[in-house]
């Protein structure tokens, strides 16, 4: 028999609705938002899980990632859509959302989007703080010339640095 999850995930709790194939409700229960707390639950034992949703937010690509590594169907869901859906239910409570994204999960009223890996997001991590850290140092520099010049007479301003590529053009010659 197959089973589908639902996961609505908080920054301090995630609450986990677990049906079966016919839609009727398995086990409720929450626990904390850590990968090993919902492994505990979703590995139980006489669950084959078919697919198991959460909603794209904050902790979405950190618990994706622990749970597809664990070897389950997870898939993390776009919140407008799920939204959507949610607000269709006549009680919008904190209690029906993992209900309503377990029925989306279970019929298949959603639209998955892609998690990158950590990797990929380490990576941009990297090349964003590269970035800023260079507009950082163009925005001192600009600003140490601004003060020279209104201390000092025309022929004393600094000259502008020269760019990467003006560097390696100078190498080469």
């Amino acid at each position: 028999m197959d089973h589908f999850a639902g996961l609505d995930v908080s920054v301090k709790e995630t609450s986990v609705c677990i049906v079966d194939d016919m839609g009727k409700i398995i086990g409720e229960v929450k626990v904390t938002s850590e990968p090993e707390a919902l492994l505990a639950v979703l590995k139980g034992p006489g669950y084959c899980f078919n697919r198991i949703g959460l909603e794209a937010g904050p902790l979405s690509q950190w618990l994706f990632s622990a749970l597809a590594d664990a070897g389950l169907p997870v898939i993390c869901v776009e919140t407008r859509r799920m939204q959507a859906v949610l607000k269709a239910h006549i009680n919008k409570t904190d209690r029906n959302d993992p209900r309503g994204i377990v029925q989306m999960m279970r019929v298949g009223l959603y639209r998955p989007v892609h998690v990158k890996t950590l990797r990929s997001q380490k990576l941009r991590m990297l090349l964003t703080h590269c970035k800023l850290l260079q507009s950082k140092a163009i925005a001192i520099e600009n600003d140490v010339r601004a003060t020279l010049r209104a201390s000092a007479s025309r022929s004393e301003w600094p000259e502008r640095t020269p760019t990467r590529l003006q560097r390696e053009t100078w190498k080469g010659r």
